[in-house]
């Protein structure tokens, strides 16, 4: 009896194996369906003139996609600052603020991204005519060695239209020595 007990046993640990794996294929593809329907339902709020909706529902499904280890967080933030520039662009720049926002208050990306998600906001911004809350971020800015020169140029263009010249002049000149401290 106790030799039938161990033949037994590495067939049920195969077994085991097999229906996990199984298993784990049947959820992987239920989950991939549930992903394709959802963004043919976005696509449909799309096309039915439901942007609201469908924004709600892509960065949704980002988001939980990122949760769930199906896409990298890299391909996440791109898709989502995509989103928002291309929101701009089309003139919707509340949208493109919330989604912008929304990176920069995210634990999940780096220091990097949120850079970069600071700077988009900026412009985002600057296109609504905050030009206070765009000064504030490309202020914060200015200390990245990869953002300063455009944020600097910006800080310039915002006094020159607030009319705070000294302030101008003050970024323009600190503009032209990191020109020269470069060379």
């Amino acid at each position: 009896m106790l030799e039938l007990l161990f033949l037994l046993l590495p067939i049920a640990a195969l077994y085991g194996w097999y229906m996990g794996q199984r298993s784990a294929k049947k959820d992987q593809e239920t989950a991939s369906n549930k992903f394709s329907r959802e963004y043919v339902t976005g696509l449909n709020f799309l096309l039915s003139n439901q942007q609201e909706k469908a924004v709600d529902l892509f960065l949704s499904m980002l988001q939980k996609q990122e949760s769930e280890n199906h896409i990298a967080s890299e391909s996440q933030f791109e898709a989502e600052l995509t989103l928002g520039n291309l929101f701009r662009s089309r003139g919707e720049v509340d949208r493109a603020l919330r989604i912008h926002q929304t990176l920069v208050n995210s634990p999940h990306y780096s220091f990097d991204q949120k850079l970069l998600a600071k700077q988009q906001l900026a412009k985002d911004f600057m296109v609504a005519g905050f030009y206070d809350r765009a000064e504030n971020y490309y202020i914060s800015l200015v200390d990245e060695p990869e953002f300063a020169k455009y944020s600097l140029s910006q800080l310039a263009v915002i006094y020159q239209k607030t009319r705070e010249w000294k302030k101008a002049i003050n970024v323009t000149e600190k503009t032209a020595s990191n020109r020269a401290g470069c060379r």
